[in-house]
């Protein structure tokens, strides 16, 4: 597959005026109905990542391996431009040189690699943060490693929630000075945080979910901010429909009671039946 067109669409997002809030995908099915609802890119996090692959919590237990075939299953599913969520890179600087080639291959469009020191150390209870020297050269060796220059780098930081405002100032600054595309920003809370972080970056913002002063899209997007995270509802929503469905036939409710299964039109739509009628058509038909 062609991955550059739907890495130039989430670069048109980035270049654009627009602060748009990406559909939380986690599978092929997922990934569709994202791009069938007019979702501009969707957005695959590390997180939701551990609960479809392993059944996990978010405490970074899954390989690179896992995570970029799940990637590639979803990318091939559709053309939604996809974000993920690469963590630390899986490692060292010299890991993340090989995260972003397997992501890279997976057809991603865009990959943020984060200054938290993951997995957690031995002796500690709290998350923290690596050097800022180091977190650069984690930036510089995953702008390295990219081979189409179409796919987007963007420098993440938790500063904000883990250590104050100046340091994540500090880091989004020299991770833009190496050359990151974007930056992902987790903890700001206040417009007059993102307007002193604003004041010193100039390169498009991707931003956690907050509600309060930062709910505002339009506002955002006079800030720079391109991408607004919103909570993975759908595969917490997924989760909750499974139990009760299972528990419901569990329990005897006949399968014929059961409420908000997919049929139909949609169900049609979703598993792209009608291509496939095509093909069985004009490549199985006799004669």
């Amino acid at each position: 597959m062609h991955w550059t067109p739907r890495r130039e669409k989430f670069r048109a997002v980035l270049a654009g005026d627009a602060c748009v809030h990406p559909g939380s995908v986690f599978d092929a099915m997922s990934a569709r109905v994202a791009e069938d609802l007019g979702y501009e890119v969707g957005m695959f996090a590390g997180s939701v990542a551990s609960m479809a692959i392993l059944g996990a919590p978010d405490i970074v237990v899954i390989t690179l391996s896992e995570f970029a075939e799940q990637c590639l299953r979803i990318n091939r599913a559709g053309n939604l431009p996809l974000i993920v969520d690469a963590d630390h890179g899986y490692g060292n600087a010299l890991n993340v040189r090989r995260t972003v080639e397997e992501l890279e291959t997976a057809g991603v469009a865009a990959l943020s690699i984060e200054d938290t020191e993951l997995p957690k150390p031995y002796g500690t209870t709290k998350a923290q943060l690596i050097s800022i020297e180091e977190g650069v050269d984690k930036m510089k060796a995953a702008l390295d490693a990219r081979a189409d220059k179409s796919l987007t780098i963007i420098g993440r930081t938790s500063a904000p929630s883990f250590t104050n405002l100046d340091d994540a100032i500090a880091r989004a600054k020299a991770y833009e000075q190496a050359g990151v595309d974007a930056l992902m920003i987790i903890g700001i809370k206040q417009r007059d945080e993102l307007e002193a972080l604003r004041a010193e970056t100039s390169v498009p913002v991707i931003l956690a979910h907050s509600g309060g002063e930062l709910a505002d899209l339009d506002y955002l997007a006079s800030q720079g901010v391109r991408v607004r995270l919103q909570p993975h509802l759908p595969i917490h929503a997924a989760v909750q429909a499974m139990h009760d469905t299972l528990k419901a036939l569990r329990e005897g409710t006949p399968p014929g009671d059961i409420k908000n299964v997919v049929k139909g039109e949609l169900k049609e739509k979703i598993l792209r039946g009608g291509d496939y009628k095509k093909w069985l058509k004009e490549f199985l038909a006799s004669g």
